[in-house]
């Protein structure tokens, strides 16, 4: 079995979200979702999540794409991949927090992989978040 760990804050889901997911899937056949923390994302992105921890997690569940879907840890960013030990990590495109540290946490014949975008000028949460502030 080769597991897949993807990382994310997931907030609205959106086309280039499920492009995502399929993507990563294609990389073995176990897939695990890592949901940020809420803290986690106001940390990293400035602001809080429209949606909380709990329900990005639900939303993830209802699409019935993922194996498995956790809450990433607070205190140490690369615990969950320490515990999983996944095969393959999958990386957003435009992922840059807490990569820097990631292959120190994974095995000797663990791999970092960059997933492709998905039309990023439409379906990006930042862009999205901002269309549904001015409804």
């Amino acid at each position: 079995m080769t597991k897949v760990m993807l990382f994310g804050t997931f907030d609205i889901i959106h086309e280039g979200h499920l492009h995502m997911f399929k993507e990563a899937k294609e990389y073995g056949d176990y897939l695990i979702v890592v949901v940020a923390r809420d803290k986690t994302v106001c940390e990293i992105k400035g602001k809080n999540p429209l949606n909380s921890e709990d329900v990005r997690l639900k939303n993830i569940s209802d699409l019935n794409i993922a194996n498995k879907i956790v809450l990433g840890c607070i205190d140490d960013k690369y615990r969950i991949v320490k515990e999983e030990k996944p095969d393959i990590v999958a990386l957003g495109y435009d992922q840059l927090a807490f990569v820097d540290n990631l292959q120190e946490a994974l095995d000797d014949h663990s791999s970092v992989v960059r997933l492709s975008p998905y039309l990023p000028n439409i379906y990006k949460s930042s862009k999205l978040r901002g269309h549904l502030k001015k409804e």
